[in-house]
């Protein structure tokens, strides 16, 4: 009854949603006010689509009974820690000793401290760092602390855990059932928090993703890594470590012969090409790169490949300064800016990108050409020597290394669980700062993610569990779309400017049936979960998600380094930040200054009564919402004395 309801609910939805904005874009804009109407209209069909995207989750919602676990399985558990205090850590681990079914448990410590290593080895407890091949290469933060101690153990099963998420004794039991089916790499359980009030000031438990949506998702074998609380099968992250080395270096291979191609063919617009035995060269070269990229094509190795080609433009490189060398100076900056840091060690596969992109549009003399082309494949590391650890097999392609590892992990086919019990225990941030650079890595992580790596263009994905991942993804980009919500009603308020020609009744008929349904689909998709926080927190951080939005995508196309900050378990200082939320005070600040304006506009006439009384409710909603911020600054964090928020059921 549940399913049929919430799937009525769903196409109702729809239907009236697309009925609203369609009349929006065809009938109401006010073309005269086109610079608020249009961004008005975007925005709508943001949140329709969003809407839309949700009751798709909705549609196969899933609720599991877990099998038993077999025996005889091995796993190990990894509680991952940089620089949390040694007590808690030592306080996981030792909950993590006494799960019951048989496993070894390990401190992943990112930090390399003396005291904690001792504090483990005091307990029997496994302790891992970094060796020295780490020094000065990529590190990758949580991920390379997880993929180096891939490399280090060998249970068939890992479960991970955040430094603070206490485990269940029971937590393998009740979740190593799943991996009885051999295409399951993946189960995820909710991540909840014990030191959280019930009125949930800073929006920690997320009770409407961890249940109706990671079921959806489960629904359609879409459920992702969250980054703790979850057990992942080894030989699937094994297999999507090769199949990306595999990936990287053909990657680099293809993005180098491309380049050599393009510089080849600009050299060919210098006068000296001209030549006979300048012309007869660039066309071998150009004729080995083809030959190189049917090769690749062909599934020969990598390395036969490049080094073929290499040894053509050498030949063709010292015929050339045999002949004629009076070009070569004005290009020997250039070539040796091709390396990295001025050399000519191996290129990481960003800076193949970069070197690649000088080749292409630089005007090369014929020389310099084949020289910095010979560079560039030199340069080349099949073996990824530039890593400490080639093969990596928990994605390193964002700041957060949940999303992007089980995306990959469905796309090669493996299935993934969502087990909705509760099972680890954790802390979750008790001031304002703490939280907001926690949502900020989560989203700058995500977008990276769907910059990089675009899940309605992933292959081996199927359309369902691409809408799911990027169903994900689009929600962070509410961030715009609430500026225009909270702007729309001020510029009605001071100007008595409408976005729409009218406030007709054809506007009434279709706006409000559909919002009702809408919040009614939350509701019964949420069961009586307490969703409200979430909701207010989603329009209240607007800056957070524009500015991870901005970030990553700066970080992404022109390589500005985003960095990753780990989330404090303890309290940072004074909670009274108030210039944290400083966007959100000013435009609580415009909502409510339009609000008295906008009224006594009507007192004189000039606002329509209608008009303004759609708008004055309208800033009323926008500041209800965003008035989650002052109970966020003034929180001083969880005393004991309040009461505790439940955890999610069953």
């Amino acid at each position: 009854m549940h399913r049929f309801l919430v799937r009525l609910l769903v196409v109702l939805t729809v239907l009236l949603g697309v009925n609203y904005v369609a009349w929006r874009w065809l009938e109401s804009l006010n073309w005269s006010a086109w610079w608020i109407a249009v961004p008005l209209v975007l925005a709508e069909t943001y949140s329709l689509v969003d809407v839309m995207l949700f009751g798709l989750t909705m549609w196969r919602l899933k609720e599991r009974t877990p099998p038993p676990a077999p025996p005889g399985m091995t796993v190990d558990v990894f509680i991952t820690t940089y620089d949390e205090p040694v007590e808690m850590v030592l306080g996981t681990a030792l909950a993590a000793q006494r799960i019951r079914y048989p496993h070894r448990t390990w401190i992943l410590d990112d930090g390399a401290r003396a005291p904690m290593r001792e504090a483990a080895e005091r307990h029997g407890i496994g302790y891992l760092t970094r060796s020295a091949d780490w020094e000065d290469r990529p590190r990758h933060a949580k991920a390379g602390n997880l993929n180096n101690a891939l490399m280090l153990t060998e249970g068939e099963f890992m479960m991970i855990l955040d430094a603070d998420q206490v485990p269940e004794p029971e937590i393998l039991d009740r979740t190593l059932g799943y991996f009885n089916d051999r295409r399951v790499a993946l189960v995820q359980t909710p991540q909840w928090f014990v030191n959280v009030p019930e009125d949930d000031p800073l929006g920690s438990q997320a009770p409407l993703f961890y249940g109706p949506l990671q079921q959806g998702k489960d629904g359609w074998n879409a459920a992702f890594f969250c980054g703790s609380n979850a057990l992942l099968r080894r030989e699937a992250l094994m297999q999507l470590g090769l199949v990306g080395y595999v990936a990287e270096v053909e990657r680099s291979v293809r993005t180098a012969l491309r380049g050599s191609r393009a510089a080849v063919r600009r050299a060919r617009r210098s006068p000296q090409a001209a030549d006979p035995t300048v012309a007869r060269l660039l066309d071998e070269v150009e004729r080995a790169t083809d030959r190189a990229r049917e090769e690749l094509e062909a599934g020969r190795s990598y390395s036969e490949i490049t080094y073929g080609l290499r040894r053509t433009v050498e030949a063709a490189v010292q015929e050339l300064v045999a002949a004629d060398v009076s070009a070569l100076q004005a290009d020997l900056a250039e070539i040796e800016a091709l390396g990295p840091g001025g050399g000519h060690g191996p290129l990481t596969p960003d800076e193949v990108d970069r070197a690649v992109a000088r080749l292409s549009t630089r005007e090369w003399s014929p020389l310099g050409a084949l020289e910095s082309v010979h560079t560039v494949l030199e340069a080349i590391s099949v073996e990824r020597s530039e890593e400490a650890q080639p093969v990596m097999p928990l994605a390193t392609i964002s700041v957060t290394e949940d999303m992007a590892t089980s995306m990959r992990l469905h796309a090669l086919g493996w299935r993934s669980v969502y087990h909705h019990e509760v099972l680890a225990v954790g802390l979750a941030p008790e001031d304002l700062k703490t939280m907001l650079t926690q949502r900020l890595r989560w989203a700058q992580g995500t977008v990276q993610v769907l910059l990089r790596e675009n899940p309605l263009l992933k292959r081996g994905l199927r359309w369902p569990q691409r809408l799911m991942y990027f169903a994900t993804m689009w929600s962070y980009l509410s961030g715009f779309a609430a500026v225009v919500y909270i702007t729309a009603p001020i510029v009605y308020l001071l100007l008595g400017i409408l976005p729409v020609t009218s406030l007709s009744a054809d506007f009434f008929l279709r706006f409000i049936p559909f919002m009702v349904v809408n919040q009614l689909l939350f509701a019964v998709a949420g069961r009586g979960a307490k969703t409200w926080r979430g909701q207010q927190y989603s329009l209240a951080l607007f800056p957070t998600w524009i500015t991870a939005c901005t970030t990553a995508a700066r970080n992404v196309w022109f390589g500005r380094p985003l960095g990753f900050a780990v989330t404090p378990k303890v309290k940072q200082g004074s909670s009274r930040d108030w210039h944290l939320v400083r966007p959100q005070l000013v435009a609580m600040s415009l909502l409510a200054a339009a609000a008295v304006i906008g009224l006594s506009r009507l007192a004189v006439g000039l606002n329509e009564p209608l008009g303004t009384l759609v708008n004055v409710a309208w800033v009323v909603f926008d500041l209800i919402v965003l008035s989650v911020v002052f109970r966020a600054v003034r929180y001083d964090g969880f005393t004991g004395d309040e009461e505790p928020a439940r955890p999610v059921p069953d």
